[in-house]
């Protein structure tokens, strides 16, 4: 391969471009939401950097870097967690950008409300490292992002926050692992974009995604089998021996919802975290875990189900609410909302 040339190309699709095309087709777009994801993205990368030099730097060089270590002493910068590195990262990316109005963060327990010099017109809600107790292990984790749109940014309530996921007008999440990946939705259908280390660069690699109709695979903590209600049981049960003698499902489940819904994404399949004894109202975050997935798997020809109703059905009324999620495949999805409709007619 000619390396000198392919460094020359310019066919290929970054994501700023991407986000460009999208604005084309809304001309009366000022260009907000491409400031907007650019600053998201500059988060990703310094989070993917910080991810990767996590285990050798212990993020001395890089909170310094950019002011966020904690208080010094004689010994030296004080050391803050990895999620909290993160978070204030992205904190700081999205108030910078001048474009956002109030920020919903995992690692906040207030909704932050950014100084009028400075609002614009979004709401984003983040997790900003989805899975960080993994670590140590190697495993990839990720950032997850929703992005709503507030009607007057002046006047902004928590009551703006709390709106169903079907007013969300974007969502992704960047997947840091053997490579860096960003996954986004505008509502015109799913890409995946890859971070070129060399360019420093998001480059489209995954264009148009769409999930399989049925997968081969189920995602879910079997560990916590003894609490499920029956539909869940029998849906883990029929995927273990399945009634009409085709082949059974594999179960794989990492642990780290960005990884578990990005493999369900490309192959196919379901991934469940269902409410149980212990957790009655489930556990997976609705703002900023259940929306942002739950937009970008039926932008791809996929289902999300909460149990009870369609995920992006829920209206909020809190911003930590929690809740229980069944997403992927469209039919694997549509087996276990009958096994539901079955129980409560007999209920």
């Amino acid at each position: 391969m000619d390396h000198a040339a392919e460094a020359q190309r310019t066919d290929l699709m970054t994501i700023t471009r991407h986000a460009l095309n999208e604005q084309g087709r809304h001309p009366e777009s000022r260009g907000d939401f491409t400031i907007l994801l650019s600053h998201i993205v500059l988060g990703c990368k310094f989070v993917a950097s910080a991810v990767n030099k996590a285990g050798l730097a212990k993020l001395i060089g890089l909170a310094k870097l950019i002011g966020l270590a904690g208080e010094t002493n004689v010994q030296g910068e004080e050391q803050k967690k990895l999620d909290v590195l993160s978070n204030e990262v992205f904190v700081k990316a999205l108030v910078s950008s001048g474009r956002t109005c109030v920020l919903v963060s995992e690692e906040n327990e207030a909704a932050i409300f950014v100084d009028a010099p400075l609002r614009g017109k979004y709401c984003v809600c983040f997790d900003p490292l989805d899975g960080s107790s993994n670590i140590d292990y190697g495993v990839s984790i990720g950032t997850i992002f929703g992005i709503y749109m507030i009607k007057d940014k002046d006047n902004a309530t928590l009551e703006d926050v709390l709106q169903p996921g079907t007013d969300m007008i974007a969502a992704g999440y960047c997947m840091y692992g053997s490579s860096c990946t960003l996954v986004l939705s505008t509502g015109n259908g799913v890409n995946g974009f890859t971070l070129d280390p060399s360019r420093g660069e998001f480059i489209l690699t995954h264009p148009n995604i769409k999930i399989p109709n049925k997968g081969k695979i189920y995602s879910v903590n079997e560990g916590n089998a003894r609490n499920w209600d029956a539909p869940t049981a029998k849906y883990a049960e029929r995927c273990k021996f399945p009634q009409d003698g085709s082949s059974p499902k594999s179960l794989r489940y990492i642990g780290s919802m960005v990884a578990d819904v990005h493999r369900t994404l490309l192959y196919g399949g379901i991934f469940l975290y269902p409410a149980d004894k212990k957790s009655p109202s489930g556990k997976v975050r609705v703002l900023y875990e259940d929306f942002p997935m739950s937009f970008l798997m039926e932008q791809a020809g996929g289902q999300s189900f909460t149990g009870k109703q369609r995920a992006l059905e829920i209206v909020p009324s809190e911003i930590h609410q929690r809740s229980p999620i069944f997403l992927g495949s469209y039919d694997d999805v549509e087996e276990i909302k009958s096994l539901y409709a079955s129980e409560s007619s007999t209920a």
